[in-house]
């Protein structure tokens, strides 16, 4: 019998755990980043922290904001300033839904992973709802349960 792995993806950079575990995800959209040079090569050197990032609109676009990306070790004088706002790239249509969600109270959005797609760097990003406490109990207590299921049924084969 095969087993499943949490392998991370060849392309992968960064994933944002703690966001599944703090938030309910209600929905999830890609979404381009603006970078400059020595920012995407430190992206490709997963030199990236989103832990604690958010998205914001103002003004008819969305920005990335409080997402660490390392200084690039040999960028010298044209390095970038590691927690700036970055500009998120979507449609329109997307913008403005987002944008309407986010005036929602109780509603955020979340990085949730940063990985490379044909050389360009994405963001997946969630419409969350924060989770409480007692919620987050209910999902650990869930996901024991279908752990001891399935070693249960595992263990009668």
């Amino acid at each position: 019998m095969m087993r499943k792995h949490r392998t991370k993806a060849a392309n992968e950079v960064a994933n944002n755990r703690k966001a599944r575990h703090d938030y309910n995800i209600l929905d999830t959209y890609e979404a381009g980043i603006s970078l400059t040079g020595t920012e995407i090569k430190s992206v490709r050197a997963s030199k990236i922290n989103i832990r604690d990032g958010f998205v914001q609109a103002r003004n008819g676009e969305l920005w990335l904001e409080n997402v660490n990306i390392s200084i690039y070790d040999q960028g010298n004088q044209f390095n970038h300033d590691p927690l700036r706002n970055r500009k998120l790239l979507l449609h329109r249509k997307e913008i403005k839904k987002i944008g309407s969600t986010i005036q929602e109270k109780g509603i955020t959005v979340v990085p949730l992973k940063v990985y490379l797609k044909h050389g360009f760097a994405k963001v997946l990003i969630g419409i969350a709802e924060g989770k409480k406490q007692y919620d987050k109990r209910e999902t650990i207590k869930r996901r024991d349960q279908e752990r001891e299921i399935q070693r249960a049924i595992k263990n009668a084969y």
